[in-house]
C-alpha cells in the first residue's frame, strides 16, 4: 500500500479547479473594512473574480480595475494605476486601504508598483491633507501559483504595510483562519468568546452574509479594520489555521516583532479541533470551557451513529484548497471513510514536506494518491479509466458534472459553491462543522441509495 505525492503528467490544464493569484488577493482585500482592491490589469481580471464571489455569496463586492488596453501593454500602465488610485480616493471619502494587485500583464511589462505608490502618496497628501490612505503593493503574477498563494501574498503585504511598529501590548490573540466561509468565522469567534479570549480574526468575513435591513443600507464588507492590522504586533500571540493561506503573515509578525506563533492544522474534524483549542489555551492561558466539551460530545455521538454502519471503507476523492483537502482527508479517516485521491491545484513544492501529508503516509493502509498541480481532468480521467472508483466526491461546484456523469454522490465544500443554497453560512470547521459535514455526507449517500436502489434496505434497519 502506498501514499505518494505526484505531479500532473501534462503541461497543459484541462478544466481548471483553481483560479489565479489575483483572485486570492482580491478575496483577502475585501475582508478589510473601508478597503477597495485595485486590480492592475485587464478588465476581466476583476470582472470574472467578482462574478465568482457573487455566485458563491450571492452578494456584490467593490473591486476596481485599471482596465489596461493595448496602449498600456506597449508603453506601460503606471499612469492608469495612478489615475485609479486618485479616482477611488475622490469617489469614496471613507476609503482607507487600496491594495494595488498586479496581474500577469503588468508583471510582464514590468510596471514599477512601488514607484507608482510613492507618486500616489505624494498626490494624495497634496489633494487630501490630513487623510491617510494605505496603498499596499501586492505582486501576484498569474503565471505562477494560484489564488491560494495570492491570498497569502495579499495578507502578508497588508500586514507589512500597516503593522509597522510595536506598541503597548493589547492582550489580544491574532487568528489567521485562511480562506474560509463566513460560517466558519462565526464559529471561530463563538469558540473564542466561550473561552474568554479577546481575539482579532484576519480576515473577518462574517458580514459577507449580510442582512437586508429596512433602511436599505448595505452591510456587505469585511470587519477587519486598519487598526486591527496596525495593532497586530502588540498581540500576545498568533495562531494560523491555514498553512498555505495565513501562516506567512503570522510568521512575519513573529520574525519582525517577536509575536509568538503557532501554525496549527486546519480544524476540520475532531482531532484537529482538539489541537486548535489546546493551542489557543497554551497561547492565552484560558481553559477550554465545559460548553465546548459538551459540543464535542454531541458531535462524537452524531458521528458514531454513522461511522461504522454507513461510512466504513467507502472511498472518497477530494479536491480544492490544500489546507481544506488535507483537513478533510484527516476528518474522513476519523469516520472510517477512505480518502483515495487528493487533488491540489498548484505546484507548491512544500506539499511533499507538509507534516500532515507525512503523517498520512505513515498511517494509511490503502493506496492513496496526492496530485500536485492538478486539474479536474485528473479526477475525471481516473474515474473513467477505472484507476479510482470513489463512492463519494468532495469539492467545490466546478466538479459537479464529473459527479453527475459518473453517477457518484458529491458533497459540495470549499470555494466556489453555487449550486447548493446557503453553504457559505454553514461551518465546516470545529465540532459543529464536523457533525454537520458528517450528516451532509450521510444524507448524500442516503439520497444516492434511494435513486439507485443500491442497498436501500439498510435505511430501514437504522
Amino acid at each position: 500500500m502506498s501514499c505518494e505525492v505526484t505531479t500532473k503528467d501534462r503541461a497543459g490544464i484541462i478544466n481548471p479547479m483553481f483560479d489565479c493569484q489575483p483572485a486570492g488577493a482580491q478575496y483577502a482585500g475585501i475582508g478589510v473594512k473601508d478597503c477597495i482592491p485595485l486590480v492592475h490589469g485587464g478588465q476581466g481580471c476583476s470582472m470574472f473574480v467578482r462574478l465568482l464571489f457573487a455566485q458563491h455569496f450571492k452578494e456584490n463586492f467593490d473591486i476596481a480595475s485599471t482596465s489596461l488596453h493595448e496602449e498600456s501593454a506597449v508603453f506601460g500602465g503606471a499612469k492608469r494605476a495612478e489615475e485609479g488610485v486618485m479616482v477611488l480616493a475622490r469617489r469614496y471619502p471613507n476609503l482607507r486601504v487600496i491594495p494595488i494587485i498586479t496581474t500577469c500583464s503588468t508583471e510582464v511589462i514590468g510596471d514599477d508598483i512601488e514607484g507608482t505608490i510613492n507618486r500616489c502618496n505624494r498626490a494624495l497628501k497634496e489633494e487630501f491633507p490630513g487623510r491617510e490612505i494605505h496603498l499596499v503593493p501586492v505582486h501576484t503574477p498569474s503565471f505562477k501559483g494560484s489564488h491560494v498563494s495570492g491570498y497569502a501574498e495579499c495578507m502578508v503585504s497588508m500586514v507589512k504595510t500597516m503593522a509597522t511598529h510595536k506598541g503597548v501590548p493589547s492582550g489580544k490573540l491574532n487568528v489567521f483562519p485562511g480562506w474560509v466561509n463566513p460560517g466558519d468565522v462565526v464559529l471561530l469567534k463563538r469558540y473564542l468568546r466561550e473561552m474568554g479570549v479577546d481575539a482579532t480574526v484576519f480576515m473577518d468575513t462574517e458580514d459577507f452574509d449580510s442582512p437586508m435591513l429596512p433602511d436599505k443600507s448595505i452591510h456587505t464588507h469585511g470587519r477587519t479594520t486598519v487598526e486591527d492590522i496596525a495593532h497586530s504586533p502588540n498581540a500576545m500571540g498568533s495562531i494560523a489555521l491555514a498553512r498555505y493561506e495565513g501562516a506567512s503573515a503570522a510568521e512575519y509578525l513573529k520574525a519582525e516583532f517577536d509575536v509568538p506563533c503557532i501554525v496549527a492544522s486546519t480544524p476540520y474534524g475532531i482531532g484537529n479541533t482538539d489541537a486548535m483549542l489546546r493551542h489557543i489555551s497554551e497561547l492565552t492561558g484560558k481553559p477550554i470551557p465545559e460548553s465546548l466539551v459538551k459540543e464535542r460530545g454531541i458531535a462524537l455521538d452524531a458521528l458514531q451513529d454513522l461511522t461504522h454502519m454507513f461510512f466504513a471503507d467507502k472511498k472518497v476523492a477530494i479536491f480544492g484548497h490544500p489546507d481544506l483537502v488535507i483537513g478533510l482527508a484527516q476528518f474522513c479517516m476519523e469516520v472510517e471513510l477512505k480518502p483515495v485521491l487528493l487533488l491540489l491545484g498548484d505546484d507548491n513544492p512544500r506539499y511533499k514536506k507538509d507534516p500532515r501529508i507525512l503523517e498520512l503516509q505513515k498511517t494509511v493502509d490503502w493506496d492513496m494518491e496526492i496530485v500536485r498541480n492538478a486539474d479536474l481532468w485528473d479526477l475525471e480521467s481516473r474515474i473513467r479509466d477505472g484507476r479510482v472508483a470513489p463512492d463519494l466526491i468532495m469539492g467545490h461546484s466546478k466538479g459537479r458534472y464529473i459527479a453527475i456523469d459518473a453517477n457518484i454522490p458529491m458533497v459540495r465544500v470549499g470555494f466556489p459553491t453555487f449550486d447548493r443554497a446557503g453553504l457559505y453560512r454553514r461551518p465546516t470547521m470545529g465540532y459543529q462543522g464536523a457533525m454537520e459535514l458528517g450528516e451532509t455526507i450521510a444524507n448524500a449517500l442516503f439520497t444516492h441509495m434511494e435513486y439507485t436502489r443500491n442497498r436501500e434496505w439498510i435505511l430501514n434497519t437504522w
